[in-house]
């Protein structure tokens, strides 16, 4: 799935990288500890730029944290997206991460911005 949205996002003229965000805490006995993190495309064009998840599917709420928790550790304000092969509604939840079908995605021309 990852290749057919870096395909499509290529065909629509955009620059695509990795990304990695870096989220620094304390753990239970306290000390600091850093992570890395992945985000799987940071797509860019001109003054747009989106950063993209690609997740087959999300059945649970564990793996609904996993696949955001890079995407909430970004601080800016571009776009962020999860891409999941089910058939969702796009839906924008309270951290402001949008979530679509791989099928919005692909058929839907301004499915970036949606």
């Amino acid at each position: 799935m990852e290749n057919i949205i870096y395909n499509e996002l290529r065909s629509r003229g955009y620059s695509v990288d990795v990304g990695v965000v870096e989220k620094r805490g304390t753990d239970e006995n306290g000390k600091e500890y850093k992570n890395q993190l992945e985000i799987d495309f940071v797509a860019n064009l001109g003054s747009k730029r989106y950063y993209i998840q690609s997740a087959f599917s999300m059945p649970t709420e564990e793996k609904r944290i996993q696949e955001k928790a890079s995407l909430v550790n970004v601080n800016d304000s571009f776009k962020k997206i999860i891409v999941v092969k089910d058939v969702v509604n796009v839906t924008r939840d309270e951290d402001g991460i949008t979530t679509m079908s791989i099928y919005d995605f692909l058929l839907k021309e301004n499915s970036l911005e949606l």
